[in-house]
């Protein structure tokens, strides 16, 4: 089962896609950060999301959320697959202990091998705030996402004084 809104976002440690190791703890105070778990590098359902949401950086720029997939292909498939197409944010490999990442955050599919279609957008403090979760094969909509940087920004937005 996925983790719930709320939840504290578990650590972890990934390579990137050139090797470099990423820590989501590094993040905290920081900035907030969009974890995109897909299923499978080069898949033209993965392609296709990871397009749009490289089409869409913009929306997650403005407000300073960190974009960063996460699969569980090898750092040398997730640089080959950011090269072809242009991905300006990080990929992570949760490729060994296999989907190890995936599995803490309830969206492996043992069955299959890899993660779901799932995204968490985690506050600064490290609290998940918006998840999207689709069926296997469903793809997320860029407008889904939109909705979780809007809840984002309401949960961090100062309450006014009276």
């Amino acid at each position: 089962m996925a983790l719930e809104i709320g939840s504290l976002a578990p650590d972890f440690e990934l390579p990137n896609q050139f090797g470099e190791h990423v820590r989501l703890s590094d993040f905290r105070g920081i900035r907030p950060v969009a974890l995109v778990f897909f299923p499978l590098a080069f898949s033209s359902g993965c392609t296709n999301e990871l397009c749009a949401l490289q089409d869409n950086i913009a929306m997650f720029e403005d407000q300073r959320v960190e974009v960063i997939g996460i699969s569980v292909d090898s750092k040398a498939t997730l640089r080959s697959f950011a090269e072809a197409n242009g991905y300006d944010f990080e990929l992570l490999a949760d490729f060994w202990p296999h989907g190890a990442v995936s599995k803490e955050y309830g969206v492996f599919l043992d069955k299959k091998g890899f993660a779901t279609r799932a995204t968490f957008v985690i506050d600064v403090q490290g609290r998940i705030k918006a998840s999207i979760i689709t069926e296997p094969g469903l793809q997320r909509d860029v407008a889904e996402y939109q909705a979780a940087l809007d809840r984002l920004a309401a949960c961090s937005a100062p309450v006014p004084v009276a």
